[in-house]
């Protein structure tokens, strides 16, 4: 699949994702050029060890959907992965992100989740509490990729921001932008919600790279994430 690329002088850094399911230990990155050499890189990852989270949702149909429910949850699902799927050549403006929302964490990105104490997947972004209301603004530059209501992510808006990083902003009150319209680092593009699977206004923040939600943590000092 691709990556993203980027020149670093006369050199060029590949950076990818890695998904939260990828199994410790030894893997291997195998690195077609444009004259179809292939070249072998091999890397480790460790493991981690990420803490649990119990939620109690009200509404039980937002833990166990209605046969009536389903239809549109897999067609939202497909449309979710094509909109964190996204590509472009244009590489980003940075990957030094400002806080979309200025607020605490409410839940950090890994946790192990239990919804009326039943496993769910972990949590593959970071939430910050905020009330509603509350602007959301672009974290870099790019595309708005697509926007939706989604039975469990409520409004939601994705971005494109270049090589496969893209945004998604879940749980949103009002959507301020359009499908194709270009945003500017700090520029809003909706408000702070309690749409879809919530128990309280917070806007779901989750960074996919390569179509893997990637984890995206502060710099001390700084706002950015």
């Amino acid at each position: 699949k691709p990556v993203m690329v980027l020149a670093t002088g006369s050199a060029y850094t590949a950076v990818v994702g890695l998904p939260l399911a990828t199994k410790p230990g030894t893997h291997r990155l195998n690195i077609k050029d444009a004259s179809g050499k292939v070249v072998s890189q091999k890397f480790t990852v460790t493991d981690k060890t990420y803490q649990s989270q119990h939620i109690t949702i009200k509404d039980k149909r937002k833990v166990n959907p209605e046969k009536r429910d389903m239809e549109r949850i897999g067609r939202e699902q497909r449309q979710i992965k094509k909109a964190l799927a996204a590509w472009n050549e244009q590489p980003p403006e940075t990957l030094r992100f400002l806080l979309p929302v200025e607020g605490p964490v409410s839940s950090p990105f890994g946790l192990k989740r239990f919804f009326n104490e039943q496993p769910r997947r972990p949590h593959s972004g970071l939430d910050l509490a905020a009330a509603e209301g509350t602007p959301i603004r672009a974290p870099a530059s790019g595309r708005i990729a697509d926007t939706g209501d989604f039975f469990f992510n409520g409004n939601t808006v994705f971005i494109d921001h270049g090589q496969g990083l893209v945004t998604m902003y879940c749980h949103m009150n009002t959507i301020d932008v359009a499908v194709g319209d270009s945003l500017k680092r700090g520029e809003q593009l909706g408000s702070v919600g309690q749409t879809g699977r919530v128990t309280g206004a917070h806007l779901h923040w989750s960074v996919s790279l390569n179509n893997a939600r990637v984890n995206h943590r502060s710099t001390p000092g700084h706002r950015d994430r």
